[in-house]
């Protein structure tokens, strides 16, 4: 199967699912892994500036963390590979083309897109669109 075959393939199986829970990106300075293991992030990254994490809002308030925006968790439920060469690029670029901030999570099985929630039915009508015509 050509490369592009198999990429529209992907596209056609997308299945956009909303996360209900509200999440934000906090950063902690010199904390390190396993420290906020309480905060249940879903996400953890170390970067020179401190321990950035994305966790739930309520999560957030309760610990008194200061963040930016808010944001919504959509998973595309078609598994995809860590391989799948430009999945990310399309669906962020029809993201962008709307002007849906968009930071993509990749995990083993699934990518997770977190999007500004007072975006998030747009950029899943977007989504849907994409998996209905992935040739554009």
């Amino acid at each position: 199967m050509m490369r592009t075959e198999f990429l529209q393939n992907l596209i056609r199986q997308l299945s956009p699912r909303l996360d209900e829970t509200s999440y934000v990106y906090c950063t902690v300075p010199k904390a390190h892994y396993g420290e906020l293991e309480h905060l249940k992030p879903i996400v953890s990254i170390a970067e020179l500036e401190g321990l950035t994490l994305v966790i739930p809002l309520e999560q957030a308030k309760a610990e008194g963390l200061d963040y930016y925006r808010v944001f919504s968790r959509i998973t595309l439920e078609g598994h995809s590979s860590l391989e799948a060469l430009g999945l990310t690029s399309v669906v962020t670029r029809v993201l962008a083309e709307r002007g849906i901030t968009t930071n993509v999570i990749a995990g083993f099985y699934h990518d997770h897109m977190f999007v500004p929630s007072d975006r998030t039915e747009e950029a899943l009508r977007a989504l849907e669109e994409l998996a209905e015509n992935p040739g554009g």
